[in-house]
């Protein structure tokens, strides 16, 4: 397991598009996953430590930021040929057990994961309501294991700010986590 640090955020770059398959059985476009204020895309999978380490939070602050207007999606991007739990009937299965309040999509190509420019799980891209990029950071201070309770939401308060101003927060901690399992060339 290589970890990895996420780059620091380009204020404005816009969310590419996408049309991936969510577990749903629907195809889902980037623009469907937008709140009114923005859009939070993660890309996530179900056997990295770090991802299972916040994956409680990660749903909390969701469904929190719904409220707000955010709209949020999370992409498994990972190569499921030698990461078995990554398959899409597991990320079925983890869904439904942690029951993911927004649509949990396969990019089995790895265009979309290359196109955001995602390097590991979790990753997370906090657009506001033009679609230009407004945060690249951690979800919190969390590592593989929880950080302590009370310990400042940096996504949430982030993706907040960006619902109610349109802007993000100058200052920025990148996320850590597993790097994302490219397919071999």
């Amino acid at each position: 397991m290589v970890t990895l640090q996420t780059p620091v955020c380009d204020f404005g770059t816009p969310a590419p598009d996408f049309s991936l398959p969510g577990i749903d059985g629907k195809v889902w476009s980037r623009d469907q996953c937008k709140g009114e204020q923005g859009l939070l895309v993660m890309f996530i999978c179900n056997h990295c430590p770090y991802v299972q380490a916040v994956r409680d939070r990660i749903l909390r602050d969701a469904r929190e930021l719904a409220d707000y207007g955010i709209g949020c999606v999370a992409i498994m991007s990972n190569d499921p040929t030698d990461y078995p739990e990554d398959s899409f009937d597991n990320m079925k299965r983890v869904a439904a057990d942690y029951d993911f309040p927004f649509p949990y999509l396969f990019d089995e190509t790895q265009a979309v994961a290359r196109a955001y420019g995602a390097v590991c799980t979790p990753d997370f891209f906090g657009y506001n309501s033009e679609l230009g990029l407004q945060y690249r950071g951690r979800l919190d201070a969390s590592r593989k294991e929880p950080a302590p309770q009370g310990t400042r939401r940096d996504l949430f308060e982030a993706m907040k700010q960006v619902a109610e101003t349109g802007a993000g927060p100058e200052e920025q901690i990148p996320s850590m986590g597993c790097s994302i399992k490219w397919k071999a060339s």
